[in-house]
């Protein structure tokens, strides 16, 4: 094995798109593996927003965003796509530790502003709030389809290869790496193999590497118009209530007006991933979106004028799942809020790939399997 063998990455969402870039920026052969056609929506990478924010209850997630944004603008600058919209982010609910969430922004030096219920409604019009309300500038949205185009371009122009409609169908390390046997017949062979497969990791390294254990969900999410689409936009907002609601300023998708988008965070619909149901909109979720904004959403009309889903793979504690074992990296990082750090994780895998730099230990196999990673603090 040598710097001249390739490294063959199974999926092209944001995590695989981003392992691509950093692979082949810093001059490995790459090839791409990704088994829907460019732009697809079956798995946890589309949308034109994402929530993006340094605000953690968790000390190493606060610190881990700020490196992400830094490598976001880095991207940005190099592919002269727009992909971070940053008009704030607020924090709030009887759930949320809303002190200990300004605490860590501020031990990581985040400009933050708490302020009380009435305050944030006469600043944000159209929204109610409860309790204390925390404010930072270092948040907003991100363009995950703008994201995955620009990372694999990127790669793309240091020289990797995608292939789109070609799916993987099996793992099988070898003496000299690692061998990907594909749905076409064909195979991808590499002294390394990185799984960023989202939901499909799980049976793609059954038998290969132990994880551990993933909950595949089915989230529904609306788009909600705005009733005064020439107000200011609202910050993206973390409502940890009952149930928790994150909602944001929708991009393209919310079309011209720019509706909201609105989900709940932890109310999916166990699915199996060969047979999630894109487009299967959970009635329930949406009667009870429609009740939360008729409440908490007056600047918004709470009849949805759009609706997709979204896939979530989530560990136990929702930390990031990055290791490499044998010639298999494992890259499952999403636990539904990882979209943020992708550039990140991409440099993350390049070091388990290369073996120059390190990765959170948080994050291995040896700490899920102990059931020492804690619970991440969102």
């Amino acid at each position: 094995m040598s710097e001249d063998d390739p490294v063959v990455i199974i999926g092209a969402g944001l995590m695989g798109a981003a392992a691509a870039w950093s692979l082949a920026r810093r001059g490995r052969p790459v090839l791409v593996l990704e088994q829907f056609a460019t732009g697809h929506r079956s798995g946890s990478s589309h949308g034109t927003a994402r929530i993006v924010r340094r605000a953690y209850g968790d000390a190493l997630y606060t610190r881990l965003a700020g490196r992400a944004f830094e490598l976001w603008r880095e991207i940005e600058l190099s592919s002269g796509a727009d992909l971070l919209r940053m008009i704030g982010a607020l924090d709030f609910g009887p759930a949320r530790n809303v002190p200990e969430v300004a605490a860590q922004l501020t031990a990581s030096g985040v400009p933050n502003e708490l302020l009380p219920a009435s305050e944030a409604e006469a600043r944000w019009t159209g929204m109610r709030f409860d309790g204390d309300v925390l404010f930072h500038p270092q948040g907003g949205t991100l363009d995950a389809d703008a994201a995955v185009r620009a990372l694999l371009a990127e790669a793309v122009r240091h020289g990797a290869v995608v292939r789109h409609e070609v799916a993987a169908t099996a793992v099988r390390p070898t003496a000299a790496g690692a061998v990907v046997d594909c749905s076409d017949g064909s195979s991808g062979t590499g002294d390394c193999v990185v799984v960023a497969a989202g939901a499909w990791i799980e049976p793609l390294l059954q038998g290969v590497v132990e994880l551990p254990p993933l909950r595949v969900t089915r989230h529904s999410v609306f788009h909600l118009p705005r009733l005064d689409p020439a107000a200011p936009l609202w910050p993206s907002v973390i409502h940890e209530g009952d149930p928790v609601i994150y909602h944001l300023a929708g991009g393209r998708d919310g079309g011209p007006d720019d509706a909201r988008k609105i989900g709940e965070h932890y109310a999916g619909v166990p699915v199996a991933p060969a047979s999630h149901g894109e487009g299967i909109i959970d009635a329930d979720s949406r009667a009870r979106i429609v009740d939360y904004a008729r409440h908490w959403l007056p600047g918004l009309d709470p009849t949805p004028q759009g609706e997709t889903t979204c896939l979530y793979t989530a560990t136990p504690t929702q930390d990031f799942v990055l290791d490499r074992v044998g010639p298999v990296v494992v890259c499952s990082p999403c636990s539904g809020h990882g979209a943020k750090f992708a550039p990140l994780v991409g440099e993350y895998v390049a070091a388990l790939v290369t073996g120059e730099g390190e990765v959170p230990e948080r994050f291995r196999l040896r700490t899920h399997a102990l059931g020492r990673s804690g619970s991440v603090s969102l």
